[in-house]
């Protein structure tokens, strides 16, 4: 996946991390999204912080390719053989063959334990095979290595809705939100789980 903007006749890429990062304050919305894209494609975690900061900028053009940008600033492990395996893990888990998938993402993890999305994947492979607890368990380990991985965050929400622990899920998917606001299908969600915990907790009285 590549993030493509403006033509480079009219909006000329950053060559260089100093220019991508200069580039990210410029007035003209084009050519952030250039630096943000420059990044997307080059930078590093370090660069995490910067791509954050633009998940709240002005333009919505701008804010949509940050969300993408840091997606595949995570996915990125600087390793070409952990890459590869990063795709077999994610088509076992499109073609639903989880156990294929927890085992890819487990290698993964043995190979390189500090790569945090190596865990988030894993995580989202025992969420889809029904073991909760255990993608609870690979969460935390996101959260050890990228607190503001917002992927995780939500991922939280959703294990703690089918635990039906309405508060817990709340409270993960506003921390979701506080750090990437573009997530605004989380705020009617968020909505529904409040009601829905009125409800649980009338009928505990």
């Amino acid at each position: 996946m590549t993030l493509t903007c403006a033509p480079p006749a009219a909006f000329p890429a950053p060559k260089n991390h100093s220019q991508a990062v200069a580039g990210l304050k410029h007035s003209d919305p084009a050519i952030r999204a250039e630096a943000v894209a420059w990044l997307a494609e080059n930078g590093t975690l370090s660069d995490q912080p910067l791509l954050v900061r633009r998940l709240r900028d002005d333009n919505e053009f701008v804010r949509g390719y940050a969300e993408q940008a840091l997606w595949l600033l995570w996915t990125r492990s600087g390793d070409a053989a952990v890459d590869k395996l990063m795709a077999q893990g994610i088509m076992h888990m499109q073609a639903s063959r989880y156990a294929e998938a927890i085992a890819t993402f487990g290698e993964i993890i043995r190979r390189k334990p500090a790569f945090a999305e190596g865990w988030n994947k894993r995580a989202t492979a025992y969420f889809l095979a029904g073991e909760m607890r255990k993608s609870l368990a690979d969460c935390d380990e996101v959260m050890k290595r990228n607190p503001q991985h917002f992927g995780a965050l939500a991922g939280y929400g959703q294990i703690y809705v089918n635990l039906e622990e309405y508060d817990k899920a709340i409270a993960y998917f506003r921390r979701a939100v506080a750090v990437n606001p573009n997530l605004t299908n989380l705020e009617q969600v968020i909505s529904e789980l409040e009601e829905m915990e009125r409800k649980k907790r009338g009928r505990a009285i």
